[in-house]
């Protein structure tokens, strides 16, 4: 058995791994799918302060309250960073990483250092796509109910995750045991970005010929993948 922690990316909360999840619980592992604070359901807890740095350090006091050792990361976009940090301030408790498509900062960068573009729907604490155009960007992966499904449970994101630059001062000086994990029909954060990690990290590289979710469009292979390493 090996424990697992799930972690979303952007617009998302931990229903998006929903699939994968049952998969891994089917094969006899501990998995988690936490949502990150103010996401998914916790959206309406979205506050000033919220930051990639605030959301790992919740996370890794779940790791120590759950005793969790030989924990294996996966995160998804966004999620990516907050998996880093984690990874960072836990770093005795995790034996493998796992980018799914993912964004891996390094210190001082942003993330609109990497990924251009402007939200549809902003407000004083948290930004993100309208529901259209969340619609739009799932259908463009998954059939219109999957999609229907995934965009109704889509929320706003902390605004701070977005503009506040990232603080990792030891996770890029480190050891990982790693995998990336790309996606060839996702525009964001693109190859370039992905590449730049699996070189930084010495991590080993597959692909996926789907778009920005495939823990929706391809749950069975890329829990092939998370359980491969």
């Amino acid at each position: 058995m090996t424990n697992f922690v799930l972690i979303h990316g952007s617009y998302q909360g931990g229903w998006i791994w929903k699939p994968v999840a049952t998969r891994l619980r089917d094969g006899g592992h501990l998995v988690y799918a936490p949502t990150l604070d103010g996401c998914g359901e916790r959206a309406a807890q979205c506050r000033p302060g919220i930051t990639t740095e605030t959301q790992a350090s919740e996370l890794a006091g779940f790791l120590r309250s759950e005793d969790l050792r030989d924990v294996v990361l996966v995160g998804g976009s966004s999620g990516g960073m907050v998996m880093a940090k984690t990874a960072e301030l836990a770093r005795e408790r995790i034996t493998r990483l796992v980018f799914a498509d993912a964004l891996a900062l390094m210190h001082g960068e942003s993330i609109r250092d990497i990924v251009s573009g402007t939200a549809s729907v902003e407000t004083e604490h948290a930004s993100g796509p309208s529901r259209e155009d969340r619609l739009k960007r799932f259908l463009l992966d998954m059939d219109k109910d999957l999609a229907e499904w995934a965009a109704d449970r889509s929320t706003l994101h902390p605004i701070g995750v977005s503009t506040q630059p990232v603080v990792l001062e030891k996770f890029w000086n480190q050891d990982w045991n790693a995998l990336v994990v790309f996606c060839r029909q996702a525009g964001k954060p693109g190859e370039a970005h992905q590449r730049r990690t699996a070189e930084a990290l010495n991590a080993r590289w597959h692909e996926l010929d789907t778009g920005h979710y495939p823990m929706l469009s391809m749950p069975d292979a890329l829990t092939r993948l998370i359980l491969e390493g």
